[in-house]
């Protein structure tokens, strides 16, 4: 065991590292979440005062979850049409929408594109390069570039001959949004899943290839299970990812909270421009507990092991631990696992 001295060392070598992030990361957590729980300013309908808030307990959480507005009388009531609050639910609709298709998408097509960048020929790394271009541009700028496409007189409506409303149809406009996502991130999603497939040993396919197995086979016996820790992380920081979208809908088709492509990041910006700020850390703290939830989910049961040592054996684990601690392994126990 590492002597309490190590310990002190070791702590002292994080510290400044920890500090950092708790300036950095911890304090807008915690102060937008100790400004969720106060009142807005603004007029008291009893006293007609110009008043600064106060604390609030849950009513900044329940005017989205439950569209509880105040009313101009003091009273509680169901938020009119048109109030923020009211596109809440919606927007979280669209939101789960565009995550579960733009994934699902890009995770089908990013295998393909790795699976046919891990192959050798001439020209590949032209090819891994070229494949790259779309995720380095700037997301504002891949968003008026399909802004464009998409246009009344644009390329789509003049290469197939239509006239689809692109930016005000509801489906036609989260089709342009899914369509130009994907094309933005699936090389993201490539490059993860390539990394992964790099690590598979060459052995492993030409002894399947000597036992008679087809190429359907090693996929689905050799490739897929052996490359799910890497394919499981991508799927995971792209989930996450998209969770947080904003900027490519309302570039692209409009930044108004009632719009068909309008997520929750949208509310969020619309409501601090309305000086809402308690309000709109609650629907902040909202979506963090959200993505919080879907990184829980994904990481126990569904396999996303960020560590990388989901599937080892536990004595190979536990020799990881040791080395860690500078303890050399045994031999037996190397042969063992």
């Amino acid at each position: 065991m590492a002597s309490f001295k190590q310990v002190r060392s070791a702590a002292w070598l994080i510290a400044p590292a920890l500090a950092v992030l708790a300036v950095v990361i911890g304090y807008p957590i915690v102060r937008a979440i100790w400004l969720s729980f106060q009142a807005d300013k603004g007029l008291d309908p009893t006293t007609g005062l110009f008043t600064d808030g106060g604390f609030a307990g849950l009513e900044n959480y329940l005017y989205w979850l439950t569209q509880r507005c105040m009313g101009g009388d003091g009273t509680v009531r169901v938020c009119p049409p048109g109030t923020l609050a009211t596109d809440f639910w919606p927007a979280l609709r669209i939101t789960l929408f565009f995550t579960v298709v733009t994934v699902t998408v890009e995770t089908i097509l990013g295998m393909g594109m790795a699976l046919i960048m891990n192959k050798e020929f001439r020209g590949r790394a032209l090819v891994r390069a070229a494949v790259l271009i779309p995720w380095a541009i700037p997301t504002a700028v891949t968003a008026k570039l399909w802004q464009f496409i998409f246009a009344p007189q644009g390329i789509i409506n003049s290469v197939l001959g239509i006239n689809v409303s692109w930016t005000t149809d509801p489906w036609a406009a989260r089709a342009a949004v899914i369509l130009a996502d994907v094309w933005k991130t699936t090389p993201f999603m490539a490059l993860l899943i390539l990394a992964g497939l790099q690590m598979i040993p060459k052995d492993t396919y030409e002894a399947a290839r000597v036992d008679g197995a087809t190429t359907f086979q090693q996929f689905t016996k050799i490739t897929l299970p052996l490359v799910k820790p890497a394919l499981m992380v991508a799927v995971l920081f792209r989930t996450l990812d998209a969770l947080r979208m904003y900027d490519l809908p309302v570039i692209m088709i409009s930044s108004s909270s009632n719009s068909p492509t309008a997520v929750i990041s949208q509310l969020v910006v619309e409501d601090m421009r309305q000086n809402n700020f308690n309000s709109a850390s609650a629907l902040s703290t909202l979506i963090f507990l959200l993505i919080f939830f879907v990184a829980f989910v994904m990481i126990k049961f569904l396999g996303a092991d960020v560590s990388g040592q989901r599937g080892m054996p536990k004595r190979k684990r536990r020799g990881l631990k040791k080395d860690s601690q500078h303890s050399p392994q045994p031999d037996s126990e190397v042969a063992a696992s």
